[in-house]
């Protein structure tokens, strides 16, 4: 006789109740696991085992599968925006689960919801839809650096956007440091700007960025630089000036919310270098 629980664990620990009696349990059966608290009923006609994923199981309860940022993160891909709930996969004409502490982003987008996540090339073109154009690209570049995709899921992720939108695939980079530098770079592509990326200076190291071979552009992460990490940036800082660099830092803050000013400074910094050129 099939077990409940160990049915459901092998079908990755969420299934269909109709699904499981084609495989022989019966209803009796799984109303009995669910008494005995070995399974879990996560909604009408949907159990799952105690131990599966959170948020997946959240998902499930809401009514579809976890797709856009929510998806990205789980992956530890690097996503904007910051956390914001849930985002749910329910298909085009999924029914809402009222449930308890609900928070989530409902995605009524077109395809067949799985259970679980949806697939990384299907939650970039959710992202997309969701938060825009920037997200997408640093969500795709991060995806690229972890060998997240495929050949065969690029193409059919190109075929999937809008032709207005391939171009962002076209500039992407396979080396993006952070999610923070893929945005630096295309906001500064849209200007114009021409970027050489991840360059090394003799007696510097490793910089981010370099424009016009004589301004170095750093990108710091959303933890703050202090003590030692402060420290080697100055004297890096201090290399670069002798060596005939300027160089301008910004942080995740400043590139994110406040980026007005980061264009500004970048702008004249390159005014003041062709002047003393």
């Amino acid at each position: 006789m099939l077990d409940p629980s160990q049915t459901i664990e092998r079908l990755g620990g969420i299934a269909r109740g109709s699904h499981l009696q084609r495989l022989g349990l019966t209803r009796t059966q799984l109303s009995r696991a669910v008494r005995a608290g070995k399974v879990q009923r996560v909604r009408p006609g949907v159990f799952a085992t105690h131990d599966l994923n959170g948020d997946i199981r959240t998902a499930a309860t809401h009514g579809g599968a976890l797709t856009c940022a929510s998806a990205l993160r789980a992956h530890e891909v690097w996503v904007l925006p910051d956390d914001d709930g849930l985002h749910v996969w329910m298909g085009p004409s999924g029914r809402v689960h009222n449930h308890a502490d609900c928070s989530c982003t409902s995605h009524f987008y077109t395809g067949t919801p799985p259970f679980g996540y949806a697939s990384i090339e299907t939650s970039l073109l959710h992202l997309r839809r969701c938060a825009g154009d920037e997200a997408f690209f640093a969500a795709y570049e991060s995806a690229l650096r972890l060998k997240l995709l495929r050949r065969a899921a690029r193409q059919r992720l190109i075929a999937a956007l809008p032709a207005s939108a391939r171009w962002l695939v076209d500039i992407a980079r396979t080396n993006a440091d952070s999610g923070l530098e893929s945005l630096l770079r295309l906001r500064l592509h849209l200007l114009g700007i021409r970027l050489d990326c991840q360059v090394e200076i003799s007696g510097v190291g490793i910089v981010d960025f370099v424009i016009g071979g004589r301004l170095i552009l750093e990108a710091d992460g959303k933890v703050n630089h202090d003590g030692k990490m402060r420290h080697k940036d100055l004297v890096r800082d201090a290399a670069a000036s002798a060596r005939g660099y300027e160089t301008l830092r910004f942080d995740y803050a400043q590139v994110l919310y406040d980026w007005p000013t980061v264009q500004a400074a970048i702008i004249g910094a390159l005014r003041r270098l062709r002047e003393y050129a």
